[in-house]
Order: structure tokens, then sequence, then C-alpha cells
């Protein structure tokens, strides 16, 4: 046998040899990674750690168990924001895997390094919007309320910034919003340029418990305060919300989500309540993780076995 036959079995069989050496790698790697995910579910004894029981988001993760089969044996832990945040804060100071009901804006995301899981189904909706609804009566009874409310927008980076003053500063949502007005003049200018005062018009505003429309509804409760109105703000469920506006039991609100998350309460009272459009465009929401955690996708959690 010649030299150079030899030199080309060798040089064929190291280049099987590290073939079969890199397949193995690649069949461990796939398996690690798999026993990962597994874990991951096993690890949060198959939980998502939801939030309020008539929230919108908690409507759609109850989707995402019915339409996710790998989600099957999961359960929707139902509590509160707060407990929500509490859960997510120890498991990310414990660097644990956590799962939980999430949307942005919110502070969370600016506090810690978080990622939405990819959501192929679509069962929490694409990007949507904030929106201002008012009782049918509002601009003929309070027409500069009304103009106000109507011409109320702002970015995500505004309702952010007044939802970390709270956290960082230790600040009250009405003491942010106030200090958020004295650093955005301009803007609010726009929103009250040649609006009359009043004197001492009662109205009241109706929004959902969350922080991002504590943050936006005390920014408008200062506003109108600033114009001579007694503003009364009142914390509903979402449900109870729609329905205060489209009966008169309140006045306006500028929390509603749309299209999707308060969509079902949007359809009963559209034609009862007047649709002053979005207040805030690019709102988010899903089922949020660490960024720790390898997982992507909410099809990378395995059922429970």
């Amino acid at each position: 046998m010649s030299k150079n036959l030899k030199s080309f079995i060798l040089l064929g069989l190291v280049v099987l040899i590290l073939g079969i050496i890199a397949a193995c790698d690649s069949a461990e790697n796939d398996k690690e990674e798999e026993s990962q995910t597994k874990d991951v579910g096993a690890t949060i004894e198959y939980t998502i750690t939801g939030i309020e029981p008539g929230a919108g988001i908690t409507g759609s993760a109850g989707d995402a168990l019915e339409e996710y089969s790998n989600l099957e044996g999961y359960t929707l832990n139902e509590s509160s924001t707060a407990a929500m945040l509490t859960s997510l804060d120890e498991a990310i100071d414990k660097e644990e895997p956590i799962v939980v009901t999430g949307w942005t804006p919110h502070w969370k995301f600016a506090k810690y390094e978080l990622k939405f899981l990819e959501d192929p189904k679509g069962s929490f909706g694409e990007a949507e919007n904030i929106n201002t609804i008012a009782r049918l009566e509002l601009e003929k009874d309070m027409p500069e309320a009304y103009t106000v409310l109507d011409r109320f927008f702002w970015e995500v980076e505004d309702m952010e910034a007044v939802m970390l003053m709270t956290q960082e500063e230790d600040m009250s949502f009405e003491e942010a919003a106030s200090q958020w007005i004295k650093d955005n003049e301009d803007k609010v200018a726009e929103w009250t340029k040649g609006v009359e005062k009043v004197d001492g018009e009662e109205i009241e505003l109706v929004s959902t418990p969350w922080d991002t429309e504590r943050a936006s509804t005390s920014v408008v409760k200062n506003v109108l305060t600033s114009l001579g109105y007694e503003v009364t703000d009142t914390p509903v469920d979402p449900a109870v919300m729609f329905q205060a506006v489209a009966t008169n039991d309140a006045d306006a609100s500028v929390a509603p989500w749309l299209p999707k998350t308060h969509g079902s309460f949007y359809e009963e009272y559209k034609d009862e309540v007047i649709d002053l459009g979005p207040n805030l465009e690019g709102a988010k929401l899903g089922l949020v993780v660490p960024a720790y955690m390898e997982i992507d996708s909410i099809e990378d959690l395995k059922p429970k076995e």
C-alpha cells in the first residue's frame, strides 16, 4: 500500500471519528436542552403566575392553556398584580425559573432583564392600544374636560417614566404624575391649549388597578384638577369600568386596552360609550420570563408528564 493511500485512509478515519464525536456532542446538547426545558415546567410546578381574575390578560392566558397542546397539565395561578411582582422579584433574586403574565408599558421591564415568550398561535394578540372612552353626553355636559380627554396622548416612555418614579423614588402615583407634568409642560400644553378653567365641576374617572392605568389616570386627574375640576378616580374591574361609563355612573376612562385585552367588554358596550381613540400605542402583553431562562417560545415549555 502506498504512503499516499495510507495517509488518505488515515485522514478519512480522522474525519469519520470527528463526525461521530460531533454528532454525539450535538445529540448530548439536544438532550441537555430538552432536559432544561423539561426542568422549567417541573421547577415551576407547571404553574403560570398570573394576576387578577378579571383582567383581560388572565383571559388570554386561559386561552393559551387551551390552544397550546404542550401546556397540557399547566395551571394559571390567579392572584394579584402585587403578588405576581413579588413572586417575580423572588425568583430573579435566586435566578430561578418563573413564567408570569406580563405587559408593557411596565416598570418591571426597566428594573429587570425580561423577555416575552414568542406566541406563534397569537393567544395574546398583536401589539395593542390604550384608548380613552367617555359617556355619551360628556362633550355637551363638560366640554372642557372632553377636549382634554380627546387630546390626551403620550408615549410608552412617558408612562414608564411615571411608573419608575413610584418605584425608584418612593413617590405616590399622584406625586409622580405631578413631577412628570412639570417635566413635560410643552406636551401638556398641547392638551390644554384654549381650554377654559371651570369652578369645581365634579368628574369621575374609572380605571383598572394596573400600574399603567394608575399612571395615566393620575396624570389626567392632575391636569383636570389644575383646570378647576373636582376629580374622583375609582379603580374597578374591567367589566365594571365599561359598564360604569356606559350607564353614566362614571364620566370617562383612559384605561381600555384594545382590540383584544378588553375587546369583549368593548363589543358589549361600544354603542353606549364614545371611543376617543388611542391615548397610547404599542402596548403588549403575553407570557414573560427572566432573560436568563433558556426558552424563547411558549412552545418551548414541555407538557406535564
